[in-house]
C-alpha cells in the first residue's frame, strides 16, 4: 500500500510539473503509475487532496542538495534543468498554478518555500543572519523567476541569456 501510494505521487509529480494540475486527470495519474482508477480513493479522498499531497511530497524530495550554493545555481539555471520540466523543480513548474488550487495546495507549497529558504540560508557563505535570509530569499526568487521565464518564451539565445544573466547576478549577490 505504502509503495502504491509513493508511486502514486511520483507520477502525479511528473505529471503535474510537466502538463499542470488541471491538464491532468486522476484516471491518467493512476494509468501512468500502472494502477486501477479505483484504487485511487484508498489513498486520497479528492484530486484536490492529490494536489496537496503531490505538492507536499515533491517539495520535501527539492533542495540546494550535497554540493556547494554554486554548484546548486549553475546546474539549477542550466539549459538541461530549463528543458526538463516534469524531471525539475516542483516550484518552477508548479508556482504560478498555485493560486488557483486549494488551501490545502497552497499551505504545501508556502511550507516547501519555508524549507528550501532554510536550507539555501545553510548552504551560503557565512553572512549576518539578516543578510544571509535576505540572500536566500533573493536568490531563490531569482533561480525561480529566471527558469519560469525562460522557458515561457520561443527565443532560445533570450532564454539562454537570462539563464546566465541570473547565475552572473546571482554571483555578484552572494559570494
Amino acid at each position: 500500500m505504502a509503495e502504491n501510494r509513493r508511486r502514486i505521487l511520483e507520477v502525479a509529480t511528473r505529471l503535474f510539473k510537466d502538463k499542470g494540475f488541471d491538464a491532468v486527470s486522476v484516471a491518467e495519474v493512476m494509468k501512468a503509475a500502472g494502477l486501477t482508477h479505483g484504487g485511487f480513493y484508498g489513498h486520497f479522498s479528492s484530486k484536490d487532496d492529490l494536489v496537496a499531497q503531490t505538492l507536499a511530497h515533491a517539495l520535501a524530495a527539492d533542495s540546494v542538495g550535497e554540493g556547494n550554493f554554486s554548484d546548486f545555481v549553475r546546474s539549477y539555471l542550466a539549459p538541461r534543468h530549463r528543458d526538463n520540466p516534469a524531471g525539475g523543480c516542483p516550484t518552477a513548474g508548479l508556482a504560478a498554478a498555485i493560486r488557483h488550487q486549494t488551501p490545502a495546495a497552497q499551505s504545501a507549497m508556502a511550507e516547501g518555500l519555508r524549507a528550501q529558504i532554510a536550507r539555501i540560508e545553510k548552504a551560503l557563505p557565512e553572512q549576518g543572519l539578516a543578510d544571509k535570509r535576505r540572500a536566500a530569499i533573493g536568490s531563490w526568487a531569482a533561480m525561480v523567476g529566471a527558469v519560469i521565464l525562460a522557458r515561457a518564451i520561443d527565443d532560445p539565445a533570450l532564454s539562454d541569456e537570462i539563464l546566465e544573466q541570473t547565475r552572473a547576478w546571482i554571483d555578484t549577490r552572494v559570494s
